[in-house]
């Protein structure tokens, strides 16, 4: 039987790659143009493009990962992860994504630094962002281990050969269409996001209509930590700072992802954003609702063990559907689980070779001998290292993570947004045009995110092995968000141009 379940989910692998590439192709790219393959040359309907953006915004993280920290800490980490984070993005979107849209449709920009750097005229702000989203690299990371994980258990393969065979695929076909195929392929990706999503949702149905015992005495049975809001001998959901505070910034903070707001400009006609954003949100509250999941295997798992062996972190969720769901089902689960790793790839894989190509690699060049270079194939030469880079970096998180490879990814995703969330802030809601504002305030962020977590600052980081990135975040986004305020009200520029 298990020969046989190893066959029929490779074959259905296969299939669905195979469907992935054919809309590649159909969309590929034939213009030699960077723009074209950032942003596309279709118009889209809105709930193409909401299910492409919810697919992007939830990803391995939130079907893989995510469930992974409930799985060991409860309910401190579904406060976090389930209900505080989300409901910040919720608010988020909605505020920046009609502004961001309004700005960024008038000056065509293609990236996040390729924003700034035009709203505020800043080569700097241009080449300095451009630089920072080789960060965005550990978000990659996180994505290529978390659907390893899953793919190899579900195969019994070699996590290393699952992890080139993925690597060269999604690399090769997001090559090959651009910002076009994303959409298609998103969508598609999604659809089978929605349905995998209330088959993990209802899995555990048994443990909360079951009245003998309750779902909560159940988890308290096996550690009374698994229900408290706050789980102090957790090394991120500590207390209230950690649970709430913390990610509440750090999620209205995250959606100054290039892979993020850089979707709205998809939308080709005004009067289809709002139906987008509604869309987007109800797509979002049945995805986030995923990492419920991570209770039901913890009570599968009371004791974290599999087979006899230990369970790691980022493979609790790969085990759970391994033993939970019969052959078919399980197929169809661990495609949905494969669907949400690449549809958040897929847009890393588009935006961040596009952005440090068009963003530091051109302007340096230009500076260095000023000619038209072919910036298409400086692009695609760029997404090949990226994808070595990125080998390299998920093996080593595979063989030996500190504690999760998602510390690895917070650590660098939430510094590159810490800098991102003051310039697009100030960019989208006042109509300075203050260098100083958005030049300082990143550096400042940068230098305090790292500062708090590698010269272990405050209490938080000090005498624990994990340190939690969302401390240096929110502290970084704090401080940066007011120098911003300072120099905005201190040193205001008598001409400011208003960006509506």
């Amino acid at each position: 039987m298990t020969d046989i379940y190893n066959i029929i989910t490779f074959l259905s692998l296969i299939l669905f790659i195979s469907i992935l590439f054919y809309l590649s192709l159909k969309s590929r790219v034939k213009e030699n143009n960077i723009e074209v393959y950032a942003v596309g040359n279709k118009s889209f309907s809105s709930l193409s493009v909401s299910l492409s953006l919810a697919a992007s915004l939830t990803s391995a993280a939130t079907f893989i990962i995510n469930p992974g920290f409930i799985s060991l800490y409860g309910l401190s980490a579904y406060l976090a992860f389930g209900i505080v984070m989300p409901t910040a993005i919720f608010f988020a979107l909605v505020i920046f994504i009609k502004r961001f849209r309004r700005y960024g449709m008038n000056v065509k920009s293609i990236s996040i630094a390729d924003w700034l750097g035009k709203r505020y005229d800043s080569k700097f702000l241009k080449l300095f962002f451009g630089f920072l989203s080789i960060l965005l690299i550990t978000f990659i990371v996180l994505i290529c281990v978390g659907i390893t994980k899953v793919i190899s258990k579900a195969l019994d393969v070699n996590e290393l050969i699952v992890l080139i065979s993925l690597v060269v695929i999604v690399f090769s076909y997001m090559m090959i269409g651009g910002a076009n195929a994303m959409v298609y392929t998103n969508s598609i990706q999604a659809i089978l996001m929605v349905v995998v999503a209330l088959i993990l949702i209802w899995s555990g149905s048994e443990y909360l209509i079951n009245n003998d015992i309750g779902f909560f005495e159940r988890l308290k049975s096996i550690d009374p930590q698994l229900i408290k809001p706050f789980n102090d001998k957790s090394p991120l959901f500590r207390d209230f700072f950690e649970v709430f505070i913390c990610n509440a910034i750090v999620g209205i903070a995250i959606v100054c992802q290039p892979h993020i707001l850089t979707k709205s400009l998809l939308i080709k006609k005004e009067e289809q954003v709002n139906r987008f954003l509604i869309y987007t949100i109800l797509i979002l509250i049945l995805f986030f609702s995923v990492v419920f999941t991570g209770f039901y295997a913890r009570l599968g798992f009371p004791d974290l063990m599999f087979n006899g062996v230990p369970l790691k972190m980022d493979g609790i969720m790969s085990a759970y559907v391994v033993q939970r769901f019969p052959i078919y089902m399980g197929i169809l689960v661990i495609l949905g689980l494969f669907a949400a790793g690449l549809s958040t790839l897929e847009g890393l894989i588009q935006s961040i070779p596009t952005t440090i190509t068009n963003d530091l690699i051109v302007p340096i060049l230009n500076k260095i001998n000023p000619k038209n270079y072919k910036i298409i194939k400086i692009n695609m030469a760029l997404t090949v290292l990226v994808a070595i880079i990125s080998i390299i970096l998920s093996h080593q998180q595979l063989v030996s993570p500190s504690l999760s490879v998602g510390i690895f990814a917070q650590n660098g995703v939430y510094a590159f947004f810490s800098a991102a969330f003051v310039p697009v802030f100030f960019g989208i809601f006042t109509s300075t045009q203050n260098k100083w504002i958005p030049i300082t305030a990143s550096i400042v962020a940068v230098l305090t995110h790292f500062s708090v977590y590698y010269l272990e600052l405050t209490p938080y980081m000090q005498n624990t092995n994990v340190k939690n990135p969302a401390i240096a975040s929110a502290l970084a986004l704090i401080v940066s968000t007011t120098v911003g305020l300072i120099i905005y009200l201190i040193k205001p520029l008598k001409n400011e141009v208003v960006t509506n």
